[in-house]
């Protein structure tokens, strides 16, 4: 459909909303309306022609057949589609037998909706259509909506028409129903500042992701195939696939049987995704709706092809209790195998963060994925995404596990980036991400990334944030450098599009934390063993509460009496305690074990005094033998938590202070070369991984790691973590070693690392030139204005 036309139709069709329900509905809701009817008289007119066949077949069953239930297959060979309606009425024929009776039209234009089959009737139940023509007709507007739908000079049918001044009328395929209901959302949406048409996708957009997915296996289509799409909108990516099929490779035997798979979570565009399979003729029981998360309903299919553009930067919080339970992940589609730093194979979670969800619908994808093999040509996959799920989540998040599964078995072939504002509703970067598990030999182990972000050409009028489309040219270079796995490169400050390829090692990375020892001095005083009257995570409110009533507050029943003040005054404080910590603040055991800490603080302080202590280790030893007096004496032992929390009180980090030892041990013979072959060292190197020999045979120290020095490193899988250890960090630090535990394997995949090309600043004479041109310019303007002469640089005068 050209601009023309659409802008025509969508233009009418926005007259019936202004012209029919301005005093019934306010703006933002005219959709209520227009969506199913537009829908509605799509399907009526398409069944027009074949009225006369399923009336008299329905005649047929229940007076010569005396059928009770009539016969589904025999009325759909009547109206020549996978749907049908049973009643003498059409919309046309409403309208042209109606009165000023608004309850006899209400009465027949119910039989009509009720004479549908159950697959529009569901339809028509999504749209909660029947409530809104019972207020149409109690707002008297009924008949003035069936005369405009019914206007001959428009055609919502998928066939071209001529309208009675012999004028042509283009047919509405499926993805200009797409475009119309788009426009209208945006249109409708303006009055209540919604977004419009999450998922819709513009034609260029889809019709690249075609090329990509079905190019490369042009001449091994199977006869047989399934494409499906887990966030299908409208259907626009379903549809366009298959014409694309019929169209571009049509079989030479025969005509392939494609099956089209879909699930929809919002009902109108489900509704107009379902009416649009119904009148191609593909089967409406594959669309589903409902969410694809929370529910996995093609569970044990497999699909030959995917394509996709799920909403990404959407949170999917409400539908994590059917995915996790805390943090364990119960769907297995969200799950991946992986192997640890050592090599040793686990489960691990594969969701990304709540707030957006667009990688779970990947994974959806690739858990659809056909194993090729048996006759089978494997699955390919095209998903557009935002920015977010090449690069966001750390080594080890589910972000991150996800492309390292994908990565790591082979499956990711190509993304492209694509310009920005290229879609209706956002003007951020997207990319399109083309999967396969059956590359072609020369693509195995590969990833290529093609930049075509300056690609585009602009539109003359913006439609909501796009403005600016591909051009066929465009699709078929980014096709072409695909099909060819070319390396492109683009000079810096030109446009055009760029390309490299990557193994797939190159976009993965150690995540290895550096450790520093712990330095601490210790002192006892008055001041710092105070804070052990206070849990430290209530430590504001324990505060308040001992200004408040001093030692009664340990007082039997003081905190039960004074509990509603408290919680009070940690409502005013805008404290949000939750039920664990409301708890805990209010119970006399709390403040009872606090007492007991310092107590045992202030004996301490008092036998062991209040110098200054260097050595944290000797300062600790003297402090263990206290506490066993203590326990001897009084009967009052703290247990090893209790002791760290005094101990943490006492002491702070100083540089200047010894190392902390944490232990010190034997390491030789089995135990020390079991050691050296775990951490890929020789007996020299082992301080480089915190162990340090004491200078006795065999003695080994680990120190106590600070945590506020320690640090982290991101060293790419080619490169040795030993050697970068060595290179990059020790020179800088050190006493710092590497922590081989921590050791945690990510990948990213950044397209400014691969494609920015720095440009050099321009050198100060240049700037200092331009500068003085400009000087000399508005010096020129000021002297015209003026009428007067002005001296040049050199001082010689000029008119």
């Amino acid at each position: 459909m050209n601009q023309a036309v659409h802008n025509k139709l969508v233009s009418f069709i926005w007259s019936i909303a202004d012209d029919c329900l301005r005093d019934v509905y306010v703006r933002g809701k005219y959709r209520d309306v227009i969506l199913p009817m537009v829908v509605l008289r799509r399907l009526d007119a398409l069944l027009e022609s074949t009225k006369d066949a399923v009336t008299e077949e329905v005649s047929f069953q229940q007076n010569e057949m005396k059928l009770t239930e009539l016969d589904e297959s025999a009325l759909k060979a009547a109206s020549g589609y996978v749907f049908y309606n049973t009643s003498k009425w059409t919309l046309t024929k409403l309208f042209k037998t109606a009165t000023n009776n608004q309850q006899i039209l209400l009465a027949n234009v119910e039989e009509y909706l009720d004479g549908y089959s159950s697959n529009v009737k569901e339809i028509i139940s999504k749209f909660n259509l029947k409530s809104q023509v019972r207020h149409m007709a109690s707002k008297d507007v009924l008949l003035d909506v069936l005369e405009k739908f019914t206007s001959p000079h428009i055609n919502l049918t998928p066939h071209e028409k001529e309208d009675p001044d012999g004028n042509r009328l283009p047919a509405l395929t499926n993805l200009g129903m797409g475009y119309v209901f788009e426009e209208l959302i945006r249109k409708f949406n303006e009055e209540n500042n919604e977004e419009a048409g999450e998922h819709f996708t513009p034609r260029e957009v889809i019709e690249l992701m075609t090329h990509l997915v079905f190019d490369p296996v042009r001449d091994s289509l199977p006869p047989v195939m399934t494409i499906y799409d887990p966030a299908c909108g409208s259907g626009g990516m379903l549809t366009e696939s298959q014409n694309f099929i019929d169209e571009k490779y049509p079989s030479a035997d025969t005509r392939r049987d494609i099956h089209l798979y879909g699930k929809e979570i919002n009902d109108e565009t489900y509704a107009i995704c379902k009416s649009d399979m119904m009148i191609k003729g593909n089967n409406p029981a594959n669309i589903r709706p409902g969410s694809t998360l929370s529910n996995d309903e093609f569970a044990g299919t497999r699909f030959d092809f995917m394509l996709s553009n799920p909403p990404y930067g959407k949170s999917w919080s409400s539908e994590q209790k059917f995915i996790k339970d805390g943090g364990d992940v119960l769907d297995p589609r969200f799950r991946v195998s992986l192997k640890d730093y050592w090599g040793n194979q686990e489960t691990v979670d594969a969701t990304p963060r709540s707030s957006d969800g667009q990688l779970l619908f990947l994974m959806e994808m690739i858990s659809k994925m056909k194993a090729p093999g048996d006759g089978a040509v494997g699955s390919r996959i095209a998903s557009v995404h935002n920015g977010s799920s090449l690069f966001t989540g750390d080594a080890g998040s589910g972000e991150s596990n996800i492309r390292r599964h994908i990565l790591e078995n082979d499956l990711l072939d190509a993304i492209i980036q694509l310009p920005n504002n290229l879609f209706y509703n956002t003007g951020i970067t997207t990319y399109i991400w083309l999967l396969s598990n059956n590359k072609p030999e020369h693509r195995r182990g590969k990833v290529q990334l093609i930049d075509a972000n300056l690609l585009y050409r602009k539109l003359r009028k913006n439609l909501g944030n796009k403005n600016c489309e591909f051009s066929p040219e465009h699709i078929a270079e980014i096709t072409d450098t695909y099909l060819s796995l070319g390396s492109i490169d683009r000079p810096a400050g030109g446009d055009g599009i760029a390309a490299k390829v990557f193994d797939n090692r190159d976009f993965g990375y150690h995540k290895v934390t550096i450790e520093r020892p712990d330095r601490r001095m210790a002192q006892f005083s008055r001041e710092r063993i105070e804070t052990l009257r206070f849990d430290k995570s209530l430590r504001a409110p324990m505060d308040w509460m001992y200004q408040q009533w001093g030692d009664a507050i340990y007082q039997p029943g003081t905190l039960k009496a004074q509990e509603k003040d408290i919680l009070k005054w940690c409502e005013e404080q805008e404290i949000n305690l939750n039920t664990k910590q409301r708890k805990k603040l209010l119970s006399p055991d709390t403040w009872k074990k606090h007492a007991t800490l310092l107590k045992v603080a202030n004996y301490l302080m008092e036998t062991i005094g209040t110098d200054t202590h260097q050595d944290y280790n000797r300062f600790k030893a003297v402090v263990d033998q206290e506490l066993k007096t203590l326990a001897r004496e009084s009967g009052i032992k703290p247990g090893a938590s209790d002791k760290n929390q005094i101990l943490n009180a006492v002491s702070w980090y100083d540089e200047r202070a010894e190392k902390v030892i944490r232990k010190t041990e034997k390491l030789s013979g089995d135990k020390l070369d079991s050691l050296l072959n775990r951490l890929g060292c020789q007996p020299d190197e082992l301080p480089d991984f915190g162990y340090y020999p004491t200078g006795k045979p065999g003695e080994y120290i680990t120190y106590e790691p600070c945590t506020d020095l320690r640090d982290s490193e991101s060293i790419p899988l080619a490169d040795d973590i030993h050697r970068f250890f060595l290179a990059e960090v020790k020179p800088h630090v050190a006493e710092a070693w590497i922590n081989l535990d921590s050791v945690k394997i990510g990948y990213e995949i950044s397209f400014n690392k691969y494609f920015y090309k720095h440009q050099p600043l321009r050198s100060m004479e240049e700037v200092a030139s331009d500068i003085v041109a400009l000087e000399r310019e508005t010096e020129g303007l000021i002297a015209e204005i003026l009428g007067v002469r002005v001296k040049d640089v050199s001082g010689v005068g000029s008119d």
